[in-house]
C-alpha cells in the first residue's frame, strides 16, 4: 500500500505551514519531487521549508535559469532543482544530481515528473493542484522505501 496524504491549503499562510512541517519532518538526504503547473506554488513551498531551516526570507527564488540553487546558510543544506528548461534526462544527469541526492541536505526538484527516471526511487512526490487564486491541494505520496511515518508526522502537524 502506498502512503499518501492530501492537504488543502486555503491560502498562502497554509502553504507556508506545509513547508514548515516538511522542514521539520524530513530527514537529511530526503528528495522531494514537486509536480504542478506554472504558478502552482512549487517555489513557494520550497521557500517556506528553507525559511524554517534558517535560510533568510527572500533569499530563495525559482532556479529556472540556473537549474540548481544551493541554500547552505540554514541548519541543513537545501538543494533546489528546476528541470523545466531541460531538454532530456541526459541534461539532468549532466547536473550531477546523484551527488546531491546522496548528500545530507534536502533536495526539492521542481517538475520532477518530467525526468522521473533520474530521481531516486525512494522519495516524496508532491502533486500541487490549483483550486483558486491562493487555494491549493497538495497530494503527498511516499515512493519506494521513503518512510511512510513521515506522512503520519505531517498529518499530525497539519491537523
Amino acid at each position: 500500500m502506498t502512503a499518501r496524504l492530501v492537504y488543502t491549503a486555503p491560502d498562502e499562510e497554509a502553504t507556508r505551514r506545509l513547508g514548515y512541517a516538511l522542514a521539520d519532518a524530513l530527514p537529511p538526504g530526503s528528495v522531494v519531487s514537486l509536480i504542478g503547473t506554472l504558478g502552482a506554488g512549487k517555489t513557494a513551498l520550497t521557500a517556506a521549508a528553507a525559511e524554517r531551516l534558517g535560510v533568510p526570507e527572500g533569499e530563495t527564488a525559482s532556479p529556472t535559469f540556473v537549474l540548481i540553487k544551493e541554500y547552505t546558510s540554514g541548519r541543513i543544506p537545501i538543494y533546489h532543482f528546476d528541470t523545466y528548461r531541460l531538454k532530456d534526462a541526459d541534461e539532468f544527469y549532466e547536473l550531477g544530481p546523484d551527488e546531491y541526492f546522496d548528500g545530507d541536505g534536502l533536495c526539492f526538484v521542481e517538475w520532477g515528473d518530467r525526468f522521473e527516471e533520474v530521481l531516486p526511487e525512494d522519495r516524496l512526490d508532491v502533486v500541487i493542484s490549483v483550486l483558486g487564486p491562493t487555494r491549493r491541494e497538495y497530494e503527498l505520496t511516499a515512493r519506494g522505501e521513503f518512510p511512510p511515518s513521515i506522512l503520519d508526522d505531517l498529518r499530525e502537524k497539519l491537523a
